[in-house]
């Protein structure tokens, strides 16, 4: 067994699409997803842009507001999760500060929930 200390993977920050306060760590890779850990400082956002593959985000810590295609906000907090869909527009924002987990690529999801937003499939 090993512990990760997820606030010790490497960080960078992250500017594209407008975004601002964002922060990833890579914590794994595989040949069908990555998973890293996103920081977001309060008042922080990623901007709008599509999904590069099916995307998850899982938050850990902290609030976040979520949208999807439509653009309609959806606040989470610890304990829930978002995913979005390959090349669907979306964006991620906090009023708190958010430390989620992200795992992006070919992951199957099975886990309950409801459809806030069908994406553009």
């Amino acid at each position: 067994m090993r512990i990760l200390e997820l606030s010790a993977a490497p960080r960078r920050p992250v500017e594209a699409h407008g975004s601002l306060g964002v922060s990833i760590g890579a914590i794994g890779i595989t040949a069908e997803a990555h998973l890293v850990t996103l920081a977001l400082r309060p008042g922080g956002a990623v901007g709008r842009h599509p999904a590069a593959g099916r995307q998850l985000l899982v938050v850990l810590d902290g609030d976040a507001e979520v949208s999807g295609s439509n653009g309609d906000p959806v606040v989470i907090g610890p304990g829930q999760a978002a995913v979005w869909e390959p090349n669907e527009l979306h964006q991620t924002r906090t009023t708190s500060g958010l430390l989620a987990l992200v795992v992006e690529g070919d992951v199957d999801l099975g886990a309950p929930g409801h459809h806030v937003d069908p994406g553009d499939v």
